[in-house]
Formats: structure tokens, sequence, C-alpha cells
């Protein structure tokens, strides 16, 4: 190393020399990548980044057990780990997502940053590659992060979030319980259903979506380390994988295991396309709350105005007074996105190329993107949409009142050919069904008011 001038200094890696910033702690091959991709201006993100770092300090530790390095070096490698990991660390991680497809640069970005850390840290030289990249590749190092980060980020936000939308949902049924709505069907008027059936309905989309994430993260926990270049595990001890696996269990807390087959695990991102899956299901279940929530809020005059969402700001530039429902908006455009992730995961999934994918950068950033994405609206969808809402009980009676599909409780009693006769009547001249029932049949009032009850029909049953 020799300085240039006093903004920059010279680094050298196996394809010569190259002028990096002085103040940087990478080295040639992350300058190299900030060169050569200059594609979007985001970088990976700063959760996989931060389980890269762990990965690092997990397999210094593992080595130093193996005697691949000496325990003096080993220890400072987990301490440079540790002060990254201490502070506001993605400014030394500048390589642009869309980069070679192992995420090479990525892993580069990392030894190099680490190995200078470490060298201060131990006063001799530790190298990027034989030392902080000891028993690596990049080919293996790079899908152990997307599991890592991935199964990280999904426990410790993404399940405790739809865990809290789960609980408001259900907290607010018990509160909805006593309203009846007219239900719907084709947008058009149905049977009634109470506000808590609907509720409840939300309730059961997210239930089933927290119970099939928390059955993918036993996948998500095997891991590629210990494959190397290509699967074989060449240049790995081969207790490398166990060992790295115990040494990560104790700096996460969570229980990660060596993958049954690393070829699989390398050449393919199956697990991330499942989870990839699963994350748009969420996106989808969010979807329909958020529509439900947008269609009961319409209005206040024109529209069916059975619910007032909680007014957040204006909702207009030009017309005074309008309050819009910005909460289920944005949650629309969440999903929206998920399910445009999850498409590019898809395509990227498909680029295993013999015993590599070469997408792998791609699939982090959308995966961990639309993690974070639905963990952050799910709890302004739960606490500024769902919590807060109003029940317009005089809205909700009034349809139930002129609703004509209610005669559908007599079918059993008149037939669907008269009771069809009835609805179109009372449809018509625009009077309760109940007159109009009474005109029509022999039952009587008393009779109907029972048979037509909307609470009653909401109970199923003949």
């Amino acid at each position: 190393m020799s300085n240039l001038n006093s903004d920059t200094r010279i680094e050298r890696d196996s394809m010569g020399e190259l002028a990096v910033p002085a103040a940087a702690l990478y080295g040639a091959q992350t300058q190299r990548a900030v060169n050569n991709f200059p594609v979007s201006g985001q970088t990976m993100p700063e959760a996989f980044i931060r389980s890269l770092v762990l990965a690092k300090a997990a397999a210094a530790r593992a080595n130093v057990d193996l005697e691949q390095i000496l325990p003096a070096q080993g220890d400072a490698i987990v301490a440079a780990c540790q002060q990254l990991l201490s502070e506001d660390f993605m400014q030394h991680f500048p390589v642009d997502v869309f980069q070679t497809g192992s995420g090479t640069s990525s892993n580069m970005n990392a030894n190099e940053v680490i190995a200078t850390l470490a060298t201060r840290v131990l006063g001799e030289t530790i190298n990027p590659n034989d030392h902080v990249n000891c028993g690596q590749s990049s080919n293996d190092i790079i899908p152990t992060t997307i599991h890592v980060s991935a199964a990280i980020e999904v426990s410790e936000k993404l399940l405790p979030a739809l865990g809290h939308l789960l609980e408001v949902l259900c907290n607010k049924s018990l509160a909805v319980q006593p309203y009846v709505k007219t239900g719907r069907t084709h947008l058009m008027d149905a049977m009634p259903v109470r506000m808590s059936q609907v509720l409840d309905g939300w309730a059961q989309q997210i239930q089933a979506n927290i119970q099939l994430l928390t059955g993918l993260l036993p996948a998500l926990q095997a891991l590629a380390q210990g494959g190397t270049a290509v699967g074989t595990g060449i240049n790995a001890h081969p207790r490398f994988a166990e060992l790295f696996c115990q040494e990560l269990n104790a700096l996460t807390g969570r229980q990660f295991t060596p993958g049954g087959n690393f070829f699989a695990l390398i050449g393919s991102q199956d697990t991330a396309v499942a989870l990839s899956g699963q994350l748009k299901t969420v996106a989808v279940s969010l979807m329909k709350i958020a529509n439900d929530l947008r269609w009961m809020n319409s209005g206040p005059l024109a529209g069916l105005s059975e619910i007032e969402l909680e007014a957040l700001q204006p909702g207009s530039s030009i017309m005074p007074g309008k309050v819009n429902p910005v909460i289920p908006e944005a949650t629309a455009m969440v999903a929206a996105q998920v399910i445009g992730n999850d498409a590019a995961i898809a395509v990227a999934g498909q680029s295993g190329n013999f015993e590599l994918n070469v997408m792998l950068p791609v699939i982090a950033h959308n995966l961990l993107g639309s993690i974070e994405l639905l963990a952050n609206v799910s709890r302004l969808l739960a606490d500024r949409a769902i919590a807060s809402f109003k029940v317009n009980e005089p809205k909700l009676k009034e349809a139930l009142g002129r609703n004509p599909i209610l005669v559908t409780a007599l079918n059993p009693l008149i037939g669907y050919q008269k009771a069809a006769e009835i609805a179109k009547k009372a449809y018509r001249e625009g009077r309760p069904i109940i007159d109009v029932a009474e005109e029509m049949t022999e039952l009587g009032r008393a009779e109907l008011e029972q048979l037509l009850n909307p609470e009653r029909l909401t109970e199923g049953g003949l």
C-alpha cells in the first residue's frame, strides 16, 4: 500500500493496483465493484450486511476451534465484527445490489472491511481471503446469509407484526360483535353478517399466514455454509459446517443447522422462492383487508359509509374537508410491491445454472425488502385503521331494512320462485321486504319478523 494523494491510497489485488478513497475501510476488490456497477444507487439491505458480518464472526470462531487460523487472528476478526455491528456500518458497504450474481463483490467488501479493522486490533496483517474468508466461498456464504437474514427478519420483525395485527383484529371483533351489516357477494347485496364475522375472517387469514411462515423457518435455518465453491466443501474443514452453525447459534440465539445437501442450497434458491411466495400470500391477505376497509369506509354520503376510519390527514389539495383512507391505500401499495418483488425472485430463482444460482443479490434485496414492508405496514394497518375505526350503526340498519335479499330466509317455506317475486317487487317499489312478504304470503307479521330478523340470519341454519 502506498499514498497516491491526500484523498486516495493505492491498494492491490490479484488484478493489479487501484486507487481507493484514503478513509475507506475496504480495499481494491470493493472499489472495483463500486466502479463496475453504478446501476441503481441501492446497496444491499442492512439486515443482509448485519447477517453477513455475524456469519464472518461465526466462521472465525469455528476456524479457531478447528486450528485453521490462529486464536489471535480469530479474536481480532470477531472484535472487528463486533465493532462494525456496534456502529453505523452501512457507509462501509457501498456495493450496488445489481452486481456479480454470486454476490462475490459484497462478500469481498465484508472481507476487506473486517480485515482492515482486525489488522488494527491485532497490529499484524489479517488477510481478507486467507483469514476472514477461511473455509468459505462467496458461493456458500451469500446463500447462507440470505437464509440467516431472512430467518432473523421473519422471526424478529414480521411474525411479531402479524401477531400484533391478529391480536388487534380479535379485540376489534369482540368490540363490534353487536353490529349486523349487509353482506355482499359480487359487490351486490347478500345475506346479513355480523361485523365480528367479517373481522374473524380477516383474523383467520392472518393466523394462517403466521402458521405457514412459521412452517418455513426450519428450511430457512438450514444453511449452505460448508459447501464452498460448488457444493463439495473443497478447502473447508470437514467439521466446519457443524461448528459454524454452533457459533452462529450462539451469536443469534437461533437454531441454524448445516443443510442436508449443499449442492441444492448453492445451485438453487428454492427456499427463498418459497418464502417469497408466502410473503406474496401475506400481501394478498392484507390487500383484501385493506380493500374491504376502503369499501366499508366509502362515502360519507354517496358510498357505503358503514364505518369511519380514523382521520389522519387532509385528503385533497383542492377539495376542503375531504379525508381519504390513507392507511389502507398504503397497505395496498405495499401489497403491490411485494407481489412485484415475488415475480423478480421467481425469475431469479430460475437462474441456478449448474452449481450456482447467479442472481443471489437481487433475491436478497427483494426478499428482505418484502419482509420489512409487510412488517411495517401490518402494524400501521392494525393501529391506525382497524383498532380505531368507528361503526356507523344507523347506516347499517338502514341498508338492512331495505335489503330484499333477506327473503332468502323464506325459501324453505315458500320456495325460490315465490321468494324471487317478493324480492323483485320490494326492490322495484323501494319497500321493506317484510311488508311485501306479508302481502304476498300467508305468513303472519310476527312470524315474518322472526324469520327475517337480521341477527338470527347471521347464525345460519334453517
